[in-house]
């Protein structure tokens, strides 16, 4: 019985053992930035309008119907801007930091389901489904708080595209303390801060796409 054994040709082709290449993503392109940019300050500019002219809490009938359709507007240009933000790899390109975008895409669309509640189905208000809706309002706005934090910290979006968004996102941790303490002036500072911020912020990915790492 022989225990010897033969080794396996060593191969002569010249060939190397393939390695698998991850995908490489494309650069988000300066159109969509500059598209979700105009989305977030056509939106702003309505809401803004709708609480200079309704103020935050409207009546129902159409005031109150306006002023939601006016917010809404507002939110889809978050999903715009939220969108602009994943594609560019605001917050980091790891798995947790896209995570949490994904996750306030979520948020977002539970806030735009409150409202069209508010708009469409308005005479359920005391259920408690439609209450569990509607805190998704500010929640979806805290979350875009968090977002803001985390691009400026993570440096990938640069010049005033870096810095603009915290200030743009701190509409939900300033203006709900002031609608509380200050209630006849909560309106106009939360109008201001709406085109100071998420407007001005608009403007700026409208100007100056390349900030984000955008490219043609």
């Amino acid at each position: 019985m022989s225990l010897s054994t033969t080794p396996a040709p060593a191969r002569t082709d010249g060939a190397a053992p393939r390695t698998p290449v991850a995908p490489v993503r494309r650069p988000a392109s300066t159109r969509l930035v500059r598209a979700g940019g105009l989305a977030v300050t056509v939106g702003s500019l309505a809401w803004a309008g709708g609480i200079l002219a309704f103020g935050l809490n409207p009546a129902p009938g159409w005031k109150g119907l306006a002023y939601d359709a006016s917010s809404l507007l507002f939110q889809l240009g978050l999903v715009a801007l939220v969108y602009v933000q994943l594609r560019t790899g605001a917050t980091g390109t790891g798995r947790l930091a896209r995570f949490f975008l994904h996750l306030e895409h979520v948020l977002l669309g539970l806030a735009i389901t409150s409202t069209l509640t508010w708009m469409f189905a308005r005479q359920y208000e005391e259920q408690a489904w439609f209450l569990a809706l509607d805190a998704f309002w500010p929640l979806s706005m805290l979350g875009m708080f968090f977002i803001g934090i985390r691009i400026a910290i993570a440096g990938r979006w640069t010049g005033a595209a870096r810095w603009w968004p915290l200030g743009a996102e701190s509409w939900a941790p300033v203006n709900i303390p002031v609608a509380q303490l200050a209630a006849g002036a909560a309106p106009f500072i939360g109008a201001a801060h709406l085109v100071v911020g998420y407007a001005g912020l608009g403007v700026v990915l409208m100007l100056r796409p390349e900030l984000t790492g955008a490219r043609d």
